[in-house]
């Protein structure tokens, strides 16, 4: 079967494989979801805004790269858990998720079935084009996933870190090139010229064009990018 992966914004993936459902960074936010036709909606302002952007199977495992609103959010991850979900994250998201998680830092490995799990660095530099410094070293993590033979790489909330150079035989990247808070277009085509993934899908966009990536990475490399509309699947 082939490994399927879905996106939604700012950085969060469905990633579907032999009947197994893995989340990274699932947080409705209703700013981007506002002009999809399959969002819903349980609920609204004042109450906090629970809602789905279309209808998602539970999750076997759910990842959560770092603590912050737009990545992680208790009500999202309660829509999409069951009794027995895996779920890991940051020592920081405890204050959100609660004690009932796995807790891990960059370095460190987890299993689920015949899915590993491998966290690594993902921060912010002071020499980095992001002009938000709010992604300090420790923070946060990224994530590198291994299963059915494929290795998925989603790099969190991150700069172009010298870390990036040490990783090896990446299936795809889902590198983030908003340039606020992370790296942004020029500096996200110098980490996938680094990484050599196979495939890179751009996440975490804000105002930067993803067709502008695109173009820049693919006139330098082989590497194949690929701008998913919010929703859509690639298949590995």
């Amino acid at each position: 079967m082939s490994v399927l992966v879905k996106w939604f914004p700012p950085s969060w993936f469905q990633i579907k494989s032999k009947g197994k459902i893995i989340y990274i960074d699932p947080a409705y936010l209703r700013t981007y979801f506002t002009h999809y036709p399959k969002r819903i909606e349980f609920s609204k302002w004042p109450d906090p805004i629970d809602g789905l952007p279309e209808e998602l199977e539970k999750a076997d495992v759910i990842l959560v790269s770092h603590h912050h609103k737009d990545h992680v959010k208790r009500i999202t991850v309660d829509r999409l858990r069951r009794a027995n979900t895996f779920v890991v994250a940051p020592r920081r998201c405890v204050k959100e998720l609660g004690e009932a998680i796995e807790v891990i830092a960059a370095g460190e490995e987890a299993t689920s079935g015949h899915t590993t799990i491998r966290a690594v660095e993902a921060y912010n530099t002071q020499q980095g084009n992001s002009t938000k410094k709010v992604h300090r070293k420790g923070y946060g993590v990224g994530y590198v996933l291994t299963l059915d033979g494929k290795t998925i790489y989603h790099a969190g909330d991150t700069d172009f870190i010298a870390e990036m150079k040490e990783l090896r035989n990446i299936d795809v990247a889902l590198l983030p090139i908003g340039g606020t808070f992370t790296m942004d277009i020029s500096e996200a085509v110098k980490a996938a010229l680094a990484i050599k993934p196979k495939v890179v899908i751009p996440m975490h966009h804000l105002k930067a064009d993803p067709q502008e990536f695109k173009r820049k990475l693919e006139a330098k490399s082989n590497i194949k990018v690929v701008s998913l509309p919010i929703g859509e699947v690639y298949r590995l």
